[in-house]
This record gives structure tokens, sequence and C-alpha cells, in this order.
């Protein structure tokens, strides 16, 4: 076994392709760095109202930069069906640039929509990019499907696509979802580019998912996330400037966008949930798709409850992939005990990604509490401080809630042995779920 594991670190760890991706984000992430600058008026209001949201605004701007932004606000979407004509509307309305990037595209009403607009755009001159995970070459979209959109007036972009190497790039997704138009709205959640997400078809009962329709400042964040991703593959690094605007919002809150990326040696997406969790002074509800997690984050989560916060999960109780869902049932028992409480959406499936706290703060975005989110794939989100979009975020977890289904430590103690056993083995490979 240590033999193993040491060949298995030379080959995740120690390989061209990570030297070179880093190299290239990093020569990427100086050149837009000077558009994420901290406003240090902001840190000053926040020291005023919270030294611990303070602290973590330091630390994003440490690890980013991702800076804290005022003038700005948020929408949220409890559905991805309330999301949707939204989204079509706004970029419907554009004059000057769109560009949108996700892990799933399939076709379908939504993508159909999508796309209509997109090429009706580009023959009205705005400068529509695209850029889509390359899983989706393997069962959704043809391989020359960025020439098509190319003679549209589309430029298109696959992200990472599947090739037949020995190679663990391979295995770092492009898990965002980020829409950005004119640079007054940015879009980001957990809803892909897929008819299900709208809940058009059915695949595992009743969809639940959440979105956030950003405004103001914060939309430049996301602006300059899209172009570090876009521009991985690109030499030289192009003039960004021309993207940043100054839309400013009416709005007594805070916002910051964030990813988080496989080759920064920081599992920002994990850190950024801990902090809530180890600051939360009553509260921290979560909903998440899966439940895959390592000892610092059940440390992390058994901290907070063993502090009197309240910490609730609520995970989709008809699963989209049963091997994850098989791998999560090992957790509840773990985290009854330690006083966490633990619920099922019994219409169907979720794929909400979400952290709300003490009615001031929530995260809405790509990272799911699994192996695969925290350190394997890009993601990206948004932090809320603040901001109208918490209420109805906590509000619309209340209402979800009310159509779960508790667990509790007898249900834990009837589940099936058999299953007990699979989960157990296949925990062995959870870091690759």
């Amino acid at each position: 076994m240590p033999v193993f594991g040491s060949l298995f670190y030379l080959f995740v760890h120690i390989q061209p392709y990570r030297r070179i991706i880093n190299n290239r984000l990093e020569e990427i992430n100086y050149h837009t760095a000077g558009y994420m600058k901290q406003d240090p008026m902001v840190l000053q209001e926040l020291e005023e109202k919270d030294i611990q949201v303070k602290h973590f605004a330091d630390y994003m701007n440490l690890v980013g930069p991702f800076p804290v932004c005022k003038n700005s606000d948020a929408k949220f979407y409890p559905l991805g069906d309330d999301w949707y004509p939204d989204m079509l509307k706004r970029l419907k309305e554009a004059k000057e640039f769109i560009f949108i990037e996700f892990f799933i595209v399939n076709y379908g009403e939504l993508w159909d929509s999508v796309l209509e607009i997109l090429k009706q755009k580009a023959k009205e001159g705005v400068e529509v990019r695209f850029m889509y995970d390359g899983t989706c070459t393997f069962f959704r979209l043809p391989h020359n499907y960025p020439e098509y959109l190319g003679k549209m007036g589309i430029q298109c972009r696959v992200f990472s696509p599947i090739r037949p190497a020995l190679s663990t790039y391979q295995n770092n997704r492009d898990h965002r979802k980020i829409v950005v138009i004119d640079g007054k709205v940015a879009y980001t959640g957990g809803v892909n580019l897929a008819d299900e997400y709208i809940n058009r078809i059915e695949r595992f009962g009743h969809w639940k998912d959440t979105a956030v329709e950003l405004t103001g400042e914060v939309v430049n964040s996301f602006t300059m996330l899209f172009l570090q991703n876009w521009n991985i593959t690109s030499k030289p690094t192009e003039d960004v400037s021309k993207y940043i605007r100054s839309y400013k919002v009416e709005s007594d809150g805070y916002i910051m966008g964030y990813t988080d990326s496989p080759f920064d040696h920081v599992e920002v997406g994990e850190a950024v949930y801990m902090d809530i969790l180890n600051t939360a002074k009553h509260y921290v509800h979560i909903m998440t798709p899966y439940l895959i997690l390592d000892n610092e984050m059940i440390t992390s989560l058994a901290y907070a409850a063993n502090r009197g916060i309240d910490v609730k999960i609520i995970m989709p109780h008809i699963t989209d992939k049963p091997y994850a869902y098989i791998v999560a049932r090992n957790y509840y028992e773990i985290l009854l005990k330690k006083g966490i409480r633990i619920y099922e959406y019994e219409p169907g499936f979720i794929h909400a990604k979400e952290f709300i706290s003490d009615d001031c703060k929530a995260v809405v975005g790509s990272v799911n509490m699994d192996y695969r989110s925290l350190y394997l794939n890009f993601e990206c989100a948004a932090y809320l401080y603040q901001v109208n979009a918490v209420h109805d975020a906590e509000k619309d977890f209340q209402d979800t809630l009310r159509q779960c289904m508790e667990i509790t430590l007898e249900d834990c103690r009837k589940y099936s042995g058999f299953k007990k056993f699979i989960g157990k083995f296949m925990w062995l490979f959870s870091p690759l779920m």
C-alpha cells in the first residue's frame, strides 16, 4: 500500500499537465488581479459590523483576490423554473457582450431557447462567448459543436476536452455556472443548461435547484472569473479592461464572487463553508445533493452543533447517483450522533448547493459537499452578506423543510446491512466521487 500510495501521489501531483495549467492560471490571475481590488472603505465598514466577516474578507483577498463588493444586490431563485424566464429576458436585452460557462449543456427547451437568442445577438453584433465542460462531448454534444456555433458568430470553447491520454487533468472538470451580460448582470447557482433543471422533463422526481441574479459592482468579479478560465488555452492574455463596468445599485449589503481551482493549492470552497460553520451564532442551514466529507468538514459541522448551533442538512430522497447516495448514508449516523439534523426531500432530487446562516449570510453556487467539488473541480459561488436575498433563501429553506422527512438514528439502524457494507466499501473510492 505505501508503494501504491507513493505512485498514486506521483501520478496525481507530479505531472507536466498540472504544472502547465497551474503556471498559466497564475499568469492569468496576475493579469486580472488589478481589476479585482478590494475597496478599503468596504473593509472598514465590515470591521464595524462584524470583525469575523472582516477577517474572512481579508483571507479571501489573500487567496483570490476575491473582493467584497458594496453597491451590489442579489435576487434569489428557489427553482430553476423561476430563474429560466428572467435569464432569457436579460439575454434578449444584451447590447455589448454575453459570457456563458456551464458544466452541462443538453438539447431541449432550455438550451434551444438560449441558443436562439445567442444566434440573434451575434447577428446584431453582440460579442457572444460560450464555454462548456468537455464531458458534454461524451453523451450530449457532438465533438464539432464549437465549429457549428462558430458559423453562427458564437465564440465557443470546450474546457478540458476528453482525450484518450493518461492525465489527471482530465479529472479536473469545469463545474462552474456563470452567465454575464454587458457587465450589468450575472447569474450563478446550481442550474445547468438542460431541461431537468427547470422541470420540463422528469428524471428523479421534482428537481429542486437554486440560483441568484447579481447586479452592481460584483458583476465585474464574475466577468473576471469567466475570462480567467476562458484564457487558459489562449496566449497572449487579452485586454480584459474593456469588459469592466461601473454599474452600481442601491443596497445596504455586500456580495463576493469567488472561484475554487484544483491547481491553486487552496481549498477555497471548503474554507468558505467551514468559516460559516465556525463563526455561526444561531444556525447554519445547508442544501446539498451529495454528502461525502473529509475529517475537517465533519469536525467543523460537529463543532458548530456542539456549540448549540442549529445545523440542518437537506439531502435528496431520490438520487441521481445511487453510489454517491449509498456513501452519503455512511455519514448520516456519524453526523446525527454529533447533533446535526438531516432531512431528505421527499418530492425528488435536491441539486441546490447552499449554506445559510444567522439571517445575514448565504452562499449560493456550484460547490457540492463532496471531494470532487471541494478538491478536484473548478467551482464558483456568490457569498451574500446582509442582502435581502439571504432572507429569501432562508424562507425557501423552511418551505423546503416542510416537504422533507427527518432522518433519525433509528432509521440508520434499520438501513440494510448489505447497503451499509457496500457503502463502506465504496467509501474507499470517495475521493473520486
